[in-house]
């Protein structure tokens, strides 16, 4: 069986690759989580994954992609939401002054109004939540579920929709080669183009 890993648990990550897994009949036996792209990366080289499973606005995608000198290529691609954000508040704050954000998804929200913003660019929006929960800042853009998790200790400054990520596949061949293409003719842009 190939193994695929990504980060988590509790992730985007996980929920999409998930999804992926099952898109292609795969058992979801089949995803280990890693604590980080080092740590996934070194799986991928140690053969303990296949497949690693990463979100392409993550900051480590950059360096990972960079691997393919060391025999780590991007093997897929795909798109998929994931899960919906919020910007929730500890609910005895009545004028919240900080706010903690997870540097990928910062602009995914006006966050212009408060006055302190801490960017974490490391980690996940996960490490992000736990950060809120023990009050290390007012509010922060985190997954909206964290809400639902802590009924009454937080209230919704702003619920924001989950965009649709761009997804990569990581694994130790080569998909494309130097002078290949790989697209898909039943993308968006694919059927459109055929329109015209």
């Amino acid at each position: 069986m190939r193994r695929f890993v990504t980060l988590g648990p509790g992730t985007n990550h996980e929920v999409v690759a998930r999804r992926y897994l099952d898109f292609h009949g795969v058992e979801p036996s089949a995803l280990v989580f890693a604590p980080s792209s080092s740590a996934a990366v070194a799986m991928l080289r140690a053969e303990e994954a296949d497949w690693y499973i990463l979100c392409a606005v993550h900051p480590s995608t950059p360096e990972v992609v960079g691997q393919f000198h060391r025999g780590i290529y991007v093997a897929d691609t795909f798109i998929a939401p994931s899960k919906p954000l919020a910007i929730l508040t500890q609910a005895d704050v009545l004028q919240p002054r900080s706010i903690g954000l997870f540097t990928p998804v910062a602009g995914y929200a006006d966050v212009s109004a408060w006055a302190e913003q801490v960017m974490i660019g490391d980690g996940s929006l996960v490490e992000v939540g736990a950060a809120l929960l023990e009050r290390a800042f007012d509010s922060a853009l985190v997954y909206a579920e964290l809400a639902e998790q802590h009924p009454g200790r937080f209230r919704v400054d702003a619920a924001v929709e989950s965009p649709d990520d761009a997804w990569l596949v990581m694994g130790r061949v080569r998909a494309a080669g130097r002078d290949g293409l790989i697209a898909c003719r039943e993308s968006l842009v694919g059927r459109k183009a055929l329109l015209f």
